[in-house]
């Protein structure tokens, strides 16, 4: 049992503060690290890690990274991108279309693909128009993140509760989406009302069309892919499935490299993954004893409002991946398991507005943008606070 705290508190410090003072360990290694602890001080017998680790999430989320891989070098995101900026007259035209952009994709293609390709395409429209950078970019981070909360597939996290909580993609979208749609109005309302100067009574511009490459045949495969895979989610077949198949067809071509499509692949993430899988499991077999469980079920965390408070605080301390771990073994107890998932789902993607280090979306956005403008901590939470209070807020008085 104390081998297994000490393994637990470890590797979440890694995780909180995003290194080892003085070693070059990251997250991911943090994760391996602490996996292979709970084998060698017997926590867990090797089968036991093996069958903590959910191959299902790790199959949705490699299946989805396939397909997303496909799209993004058939040139998909940046057509789509450029071809909605285009058709905008006016800054806060063309605010609200980076958030219609960023928010709508992140919903079905993950949240950081998406930060990835729209923010050094809003970059280059904004200095051909000499327009202040910072609030597109922040529209285009937070979007990513509000989208996202929309589906099972627009999140490493809403991945991973979709796989516990088998709630089907149809019934998850239909709670989340409207909180989705909500949020990114407000997105845009409140970017526009705190860089005011930047919308107020400017005049009319035009935007000459991006260039933009593309691979045709790779687009029209990709695209009827990846719609015909949506389409199946929302007819109820097992999503980890049909990502998987639809990314293996995918990989059968005579156009692109399969090389070019696996550098694309996250595989720290996924490594990641399987590492906090066993952790969490050796603190569920030896930690959650009844004392503990009766002293978390006085949390109260039946209530919307609680769970999301609780949600919000821990996404922000580790970061939401390992902050859904942490309640995983919790929300089985709970009256309406199925409830507190969709609260957990709402409430950890939304929450990660609140700071620059609240979401890897974030992250990348700043890190991408660094060399033309540096996004300050203190700037981002101007927007960052209302926007996640607001939200989240929007989110408990919707699920409850």
């Amino acid at each position: 049992m104390i081998a297994a705290l000490a393994i637990f508190l470890g590797t979440y410090l890694v995780l909180t503060i995003g290194r080892l003072p003085g070693f070059r360990i990251d997250r991911t290694g943090a994760a391996i690290i602490g996996a292979s602890l709970m084998i060698a001080f017997r926590v867990l017998t090797m089968e036991e890690a093996i069958r903590s680790v959910n191959h299902e999430t790790l199959i949705l989320l490699f299946g989805m990274m396939i397909v997303v891989a496909n799209l993004r070098l058939s040139g998909f995101f940046v057509m789509v991108s450029a071809w909605v900026v285009e058709h905008t007259h006016h800054p806060l035209a063309l605010l609200a279309a980076i958030v219609l952009v960023s928010g709508v994709l992140s919903a079905f293609f993950v949240n950081d693909t998406i930060c990835l390709v729209l923010t050094p395409l809003v970059l280059d429209i904004v200095a051909r128009l000499r327009r202040n950078p910072m609030p597109y970019l922040l529209a285009v981070a937070m979007a990513a993140n509000i989208g996202s909360a929309a589906t099972i597939t627009g999140n490493p996290q809403n991945m991973m509760i979709g796989t516990f909580s088998q709630i089907p993609y149809r019934t998850f979208a239909a709670a989340i989406a409207p909180i989705s749609a909500i949020g990114l109005i407000l997105t845009v309302a409140l970017i526009a009302l705190i860089y005011r100067r930047e919308f107020i009574g400017v005049p009319r511009i035009d935007i000459e069309k991006p260039r933009v490459r593309v691979n045709t045949a790779l687009l029209w495969k990709s695209v009827a892919a990846s719609g015909a895979m949506i389409v199946l989610f929302f007819m109820g077949l097992p999503v980890s499935k049909v990502a998987v198949v639809t990314g293996a067809i995918l990989l059968i071509t005579r156009r692109v490299k399969p090389e070019k499509v696996y550098r694309e692949i996250d595989w720290s993430l996924l490594v990641l993954f399987a590492g906090l899988f066993v952790v969490i499991a050796g603190v569920e077999k030896t930690l959650l004893t009844g004392d503990v469980l009766a002293t978390v079920k006085r949390l109260q965390l039946d209530r919307t409002g609680v769970l999301t408070v609780w949600s919000a605080l821990l996404s922000n301390l580790v970061s939401n991946v390992p902050a859904v771990l942490v309640f995983k073994p919790f929300i089985s107890t709970l009256a309406d398991p199925q409830h507190a998932w969709l609260t957990l789902a709402m409430s950890s993607t939304l929450a990660g507005n609140l700071t620059v280090l609240g979401s890897m979306a974030n992250l990348i956005v700043i890190e991408r943008s660094r060399r033309t403008i540096k996004i300050s901590f203190l700037e981002y939470l101007k927007v960052g606070v209302p926007l996640t209070l607001l939200t989240l807020w929007i989110g408990v008085r919707i699920l409850a």
